[in-house]
């Protein structure tokens, strides 16, 4: 377990620190230069994948289970270090965070253009863009930090930017008058925030107690001492930090009847930044279940399995029985959201290895199959300036493209083989099954649900009798399909071809299983007679 610290560059910090200092950058602009403020976001957003992507070919899959390590003392009085480290988790997530986030800059390229009315005067352009890079910049430092404490205060102040983000910079297809459309935008804005600071504040009082046990807040000291046995905690300390921690990542991911939050924060929020909640800001919640709780608690993990299981099989039948009977699109893509993170929670606690490779693959294939849905969503809806279903019909036969995109991003998002998240949630059911076969069967109804409000979804809005208020929407433009082709290109290629993926995710999920002590269950074969 014993980390081998990088001398070289320091190719982590500089792909966190490029959209942090890209963000001020961004924000500096003039205000009569609002263009430039986008190219610079944009350019800003591209030099960080290409880091991300020399983080991905300097990994090497089965060296050291952390690489490109860096760390500096920080706090020294209390053994705070600023210590990052990749393992093949957070080299996919990462990647997944620099892919996406040129595609939410794109997508929203008017979305933070002033507006007349009065409660939109303060909605700068340059401060949009320059929230979404901070965003970026405290996602991807999260997936690398690997002291504690360092990941905390990341956990945390993404939440600054993602209020403003919600709040100021809301959803203009908003039914009824400007002033109710910005109080819900505020109210949604406000329960983001309570709902994560108040997991945020029950997850300091279990660090501070990590601390108070082990003497220090490195993850790889403490977990290398928890196996050597050097350090030991009793039983219910154990289990109290764990749910101090679960509970704080049960809210981010969300998993229910934590989940309340993510369907108004979806809803008022732009297109793109309901991408940023639930493509990746979410991811951080359910990366840090494996990174923190699974190996820091491995038997707290354990002995909250059942429980655990059981919430995430509520999520994944609850989100698919409230998306089946929405009017809004948004709230849809929302509730189906929860539902995946079920699967994803599922996949985890599983404890097995299938289950924890496909909750990995599941948060990168959920990340680009939901960022191609509800951002064709978003372009749909601001041709029509509505959210709701009903307001819809017959756009196929005025916008083809459109409607072809809009069905491959929906039929991903019910896992149709072929395309990339049917391999990582068949890998969920096969891990889930092999331990817990009752909940594996369960939870399958989940696929059937997908399935039928996709096809409702995308019956009543793009076929039937062409609308009158539909007839002259205009197809997908240049940039608009600069945005959605890469993204079903990604899905198409992961879905028939997922090696890449597993082979960087395998080896980190054998850390985890060794974590936990846990073996895949040996399959039950009948005797030959």
């Amino acid at each position: 377990m014993s980390q081998v610290v990088n001398a070289g560059f320091p190719l982590l910090t500089a792909t966190a620190a490029v959209p942090a200092v890209g963000a001020i950058l961004t924000a500096a602009v003039p205000a009569a230069r609002r263009t430039a403020a986008k190219w610079l976001a944009l350019l800003v957003s591209l030099v960080t994948l290409a880091l991300a992507a020399i983080v991905m070919v300097r990994f090497e899959p089965g060296g050291d289970r952390y690489q490109l390590v860096e760390s500096h003392s920080w706090i020294k009085d209390f053994g705070v270090r600023y210590e990052l480290g990749v393992d093949g988790i957070g080299v996919a997530l990462i990647a997944l965070t620099a892919l996406l986030i040129p595609f939410v800059i794109l997508a929203g390229w008017h979305d933070a253009d002033p507006l007349e009315t009065k409660s939109s005067r303060w909605r700068p352009t340059q401060g949009f863009f320059a929230l979404i890079l901070m965003v970026e910049a405290m996602v991807i430092l999260s997936f690398e930090a690997t002291d504690v404490f360092l990941f905390y205060i990341l956990f945390e102040a993404m939440l600054i930017p993602m209020y403003f983000l919600i709040g100021g910079f809301g959803d203009r297809a908003h039914a009824g008058s400007d002033e109710n459309a910005a109080a819900q935008r505020s109210y949604a804005a406000v329960k983001f925030l309570l709902y994560n600071l108040v997991g945020g504040l029950i997850m300091l009082a279990a660090v501070i107690g990590l601390y108070v046990v082990a003497g220090n807040f490195s993850l790889a000291e403490i977990a290398e001492a928890r196996a050597s046995g050097q350090l030991e905690m009793a039983t219910n300390t154990e289990r109290l930090l764990f749910l101090g921690f679960f509970f704080a990542f049960a809210v981010k991911a969300p998993l229910w009847p934590l989940h309340t939050w993510l369907p108004n924060a979806m809803g008022e929020a732009t297109a793109p930044v309901a991408v940023l909640i639930t493509a990746v800001v979410d991811k951080v919640g359910t990366f840090a279940m494996l990174r923190f709780c699974l190996q820091l608690f491995p038997e707290a993990s354990k002995w909250a399995t059942p429980v655990i299981i059981a919430l995430a099989l509520i999520s994944i039948v609850y989100g698919a029985l409230l998306a089946v009977g929405q009017r809004d699109i948004k709230r849809l893509v929302a509730y189906a959201s929860i539902s995946h993170f079920g699967f994803i929670i599922m996949g985890i606690f599983a404890m097995t290895s299938q289950g924890q490779s496909g909750a990995t693959l599941y948060m990168v294939n959920h990340g680009i199959s939901t960022a191609a849905l509800m951002l064709v969503a978003g372009f749909l809806i601001s041709r029509r300036g509505s959210r709701l279903i009903a307001d819809y019909g017959g756009v196929q036969k005025v916008a083809p493209v459109l409607a072809g995109t809009f069905l491959i991003g929906g039929l991903a998002t019910l896992s149709l083989p072929g395309l990339a998240p049917f391999v990582s949630e068949f890998l969920v059911l096969v891990g889930t099954f092999a331990r817990y076969p009752v909940a594996g069967i369960i939870a399958t109804t989940g696929i059937v649900l997908a399935a039928l409000y996709t096809l409702v979804l995308y019956q009543r809005t793009m076929t039937g009798p062409v609308k009158e208020e539909v007839r002259t929407m205009p197809d997908l433009r240049v940039r608009e399909l600069v945005v959605v082709t890469p993204l079903i290109a990604l899905l198409i290629f992961l879905g028939v071809f997922p090696k890449p993926l597993t082979d960087i995710v395998n080896p980190a999920v054998e850390h985890t299983m060794s974590d936990v002590q846990q073996k895949d269950p040996a399959p039950e074969v009948e005797a030959a007679k």
